[in-house]
């Protein structure tokens, strides 16, 4: 999905900040190098829009990764 879907949701409800929540079906809540990537291109787009992105979270098997404590954010 393109960084512009992800923010189009921000924009539409004039949101200072989105989070971005997603499940990794496999149960493992490890973020992959495209779910690095996506964070970090998603958190530029939304800052072109003067939309904060406070946190990408990844659940899986009753776990969590919050990649901002991750430092990807």
């Amino acid at each position: 999905m393109c960084n512009r879907a992800y923010t189009a949701g921000g924009v539409i409800a004039n949101a200072p900040n989105v989070v971005l929540v997603h499940n990794h079906p496999s149960g493992d809540p490890s973020p992959s190098p495209e779910d690095v990537k996506l964070t970090k291109d998603a958190a530029m787009a939304a800052q072109n829009l003067s939309i904060d992105l406070l946190d990408h979270v990844i659940i899986g098997d009753g776990r969590l990764v919050s990649l901002k404590e991750r430092g990807a954010i």
